[in-house]
């Protein structure tokens, strides 16, 4: 049955408080800590109903209460305030990302700032390949039989690759080829340059297709080919302190889950445009993961996402505060990669 709104405000006060003292809530605490309005009694009643309907248990034989999974959920779609960062905390996560000088370092910031302010695990999605377009191709002659081809996406990941040519080539031969592929694949999406590569050695002079031809496969190979994606991890001794333990009272199955890329690209990389996603214990469908939760969001330069961020808890962790420090962060690197 539906909630009223004294039975939401004692299920927000629970969350709040069992989040801060990390101890089970009685109906005393309760009254003394909040401007209820009503009689212990009357709380002992609401919690009644409140366990009665699952969102929230009596651990052991204490005569305090504990949110579950799903009283996380109803104070985290319904209950909770996202806190606003004070002046003092943006200032600090602008001031820290700015003094990033390239993309490895803009990631590895990232991670450790959202690390320290949330004080939970935190994990960045390097910016997708598949998400990204293509900014400019170099092409460095190394020898007269060999090149290096360097990729620079829009989001400022660099891929590069040697090119072993089929013959001897002139310096004028590799900077009109450079031109050319430059002309056509510059703003393309990664994922549309195959069909523009093929057309180039139809456009190119006779003379200049077998170099063209194994400058093209090279170009597949970095542009399309190379699905890997990575992900980078920062905080995860946060979890000795964090009281987030799987159901054997264990740290080990959610280190190793903590351990599996693809674990971590489903959690953090598969994230929509303007949303905070908010997973809770079974949520996450992960098994050894049944005792977190995750904060994520998308992040990329002008409204495209290119990657996901986020932190990872236990289900008693700060939502609001997260929630806030996620955004803003993922806001601050959004910015940074336009600016780039």
């Amino acid at each position: 049955m539906p909630l009223d709104d004294r039975k939401l405000a004692v299920l927000r006060a629970i969350v709040e408080d069992y989040v801060a003292t990390q101890e089970p809530v009685g109906s005393k605490a309760l009254v003394e800590r909040h401007n209820l309005g009503v009689s212990p009694a009357t709380v002992r009643n609401d919690m009644a109903v409140l366990e009665e309907e699952g969102y929230i248990r009596q651990p052991h034989t204490s005569a305090g209460r504990v949110p579950t999974d799903r009283g996380y959920r109803l104070f985290v779609d319904r209950l909770s305030r996202v806190k606003p960062l004070s002046p003092a905390e943006r200032r600090a996560i602008e001031r820290f990302l700015a003094g990033a000088v390239d993309l490895d370092d803009v990631v590895h910031r990232t991670v450790r700032l959202l690390a320290q302010l949330t004080r939970q695990v935190a994990v960045v999605q390097y910016p997708s390949l598949a998400r990204s377009s293509v900014r400019h191709l170099e092409l460095v002659q190394v020898s007269t039989t060999r090149l290096m081809l360097v990729m620079i996406a829009d989001t400022g990941r660099v891929e590069q690759r040697l090119v072993e040519l089929p013959e001897p080539t002139d310096t004028d031969v590799v900077l009109d080829l450079r031109t050319r592929i430059n002309e056509k694949l510059c703003g393309s999406r990664l994922v549309d340059t195959p069909a523009l590569v093929e057309t180039l050695l139809d456009e190119i002079r006779p003379e200049q297709r077998p170099t063209m031809a194994v400058l093209s496969s090279v170009l597949l190979e970095t542009l399309v080919e190379r699905r890997e994606e990575r992900v980078v991890l920062a905080g995860t001794a946060n979890l000795t302190r964090g009281g987030i333990l799987d159901f054997h009272g264990s740290l080990r199955p959610i280190l190793e889950a903590l351990e599996e890329d693809l674990i971590l690209l489903k959690l953090f990389g598969e994230v929509e445009p303007t949303t905070t996603r908010v997973m809770i214990g079974d949520e996450t469908q992960v098994d050894n993961l049944r005792s977190a939760a995750v904060v994520s969001t998308g992040y990329g330069p002008h409204s495209t996402i290119v990657g996901g961020l986020g932190v990872l808890g236990p289900t008693r962790m700060d939502y609001p505060g997260n929630i806030a420090t996620v955004r803003a962060v993922a806001r601050y690197v959004s910015e940074l990669l336009a600016q780039n």
